[in-house]
């Protein structure tokens, strides 16, 4: 595990992408510098200031309440394959993915392997398995997600059409955005493997080129991180197809943690003195998350930026918008740090068992390498 984690750390600091990754990182910080500049820090200090400990107290139970609804989809797609793990301990995975998501340098790189390697490791489920109630977990969430988004833009153009925004062009955008993880999920339940069929592509491209070289060619498909996506995604397939019901009831996890998600911005907004009705509410809400999808290292700028324009567009002052924000981000790093703290914990307890010899460390490296592309924390 640990060498894997080097093996990935090395590539984040490679010349190339260390240089793409300072680029957006001078972005995101001249970004956060315009908004600062733009706004009335003494009254962002005040709204900040009269927050009561009860308030905040308040704050982090719902805050605990609302990562707690995220562990239940993951939770009952491990039941559905038979395995029975401590909700409570499937909580702490969580929280100690979000935290290596949240803090990884570059555009948001996942800790889904780490989910796969702890369920892995330290309750013997099958790597096919692990990765297959990943996978479905982050397909069902990055479907909801883009759901949300798509009802939310078209909400926002019918309710503010003073923006200018084409719905035609909103629209497209959205579904756009909409259809990647739509697609899977029909896939998966239709019985198809679009990733094993692309990796026969890739083959059959590769040897084409190598004909024409010269040159000898090991097919992609015989790869050990090949076998493991083909073995993974056939589990998919299987418990997408044979467990109907505990995929409605995921389904159902999705909409209950965006109620809670709604329902804790609500609250923050509510603390701060701001007056905003659910529907308000919910379109700061959606600015927020779409600044979560830009390649902002923790959305750095772009989320402070995204809340003071949609609160002077709500009516409120902008400092009202940078202090939810610096709200939202208090509570991300207090819960990524101690994500950070638990995380370190759990790997050395892994380390010390026999287990972290099996195949989910063995397979790790490969896991760590397919997914420097995944999707923003849900948060």
């Amino acid at each position: 595990m640990t060498r894997a984690l080097r093996k990935r750390a090395r590539q984040w600091f490679q010349p190339g992408r260390l240089a793409v990754q300072l680029i957006w990182l001078a972005l995101a910080i001249a970004l956060l510098w315009l908004t600062l500049r733009a706004v009335d820090l003494r009254e962002v200090w005040e709204r900040l200031r009269r927050l009561e400990p009860e308030q905040i107290g308040l704050l982090l139970l719902i805050n605990l309440a609302v990562l707690a609804t995220f562990s239940l989809r993951w939770w009952l797609l491990l039941l559905a394959q038979g395995y029975r793990i401590s909700y409570a301990l499937l909580i702490g995975y969580r929280l100690a993915t979000f935290a290596v998501s949240y803090f990884t340098p570059g555009p948001h790189f996942g800790g889904e392997p780490l989910q796969v390697y702890l369920v892995s490791s330290r309750h013997g489920v099958p790597l096919s398995a692990s990765v297959a109630a990943v996978v479905v977990d982050k397909t069902l969430e990055m479907t909801t997600n883009f759901t949300f988004l798509t009802l939310g833009a078209l909400f926002l153009v019918q309710a503010h059409p003073m923006l200018g925004i084409g719905q035609t062009q909103l629209l497209f955008t959205t579904v756009a955005l909409l259809l990647a993880p739509l697609s899977l999920l029909i896939a998966l339940l239709a019985g198809g493997r679009p990733l094993s069929a692309l990796l026969k592509v890739f083959d059959r491209m590769g040897q084409r080129w190598s004909a024409y070289r010269g040159s000898a060619f090991r097919p992609f498909t015989e790869t050990r991180w090949a076998r493991a996506i083909y073995n993974s995604e056939a589990q998919s397939v299987a418990l997408c197809r044979n467990h109907p019901g505990f995929l409605l009831l995921a389904v159902g996890a999705s909409l209950l943690s965006w109620g809670a998600i709604i329902g804790e911005f609500w609250l923050m907004t509510a603390v701060l003195g701001m007056r905003l009705t659910i529907a308000e509410a919910i379109t700061a809400l959606l600015a927020a998350r779409i600044a979560i999808l830009l390649p902002m290292p923790a959305a750095i700028g772009a989320l402070e930026a995204s809340q003071a324009l949609a609160m002077r567009m709500l009516g409120q002052s902008s400092a009202a918008g940078v202090s939810l924000s610096l709200l939202i981000r208090a509570r991300d790093v207090l819960f990524g740090v101690a994500g950070l703290g638990l995380a370190g914990v759990l790997l050395a307890k892994s380390r010390k068992s026999a287990s972290s010899t099996d195949e989910s460390g063995a397979v790790l490296p490969e896991l760590l390498d397919l997914s420097s592309g995944s999707t923003p924390p849900e948060r």
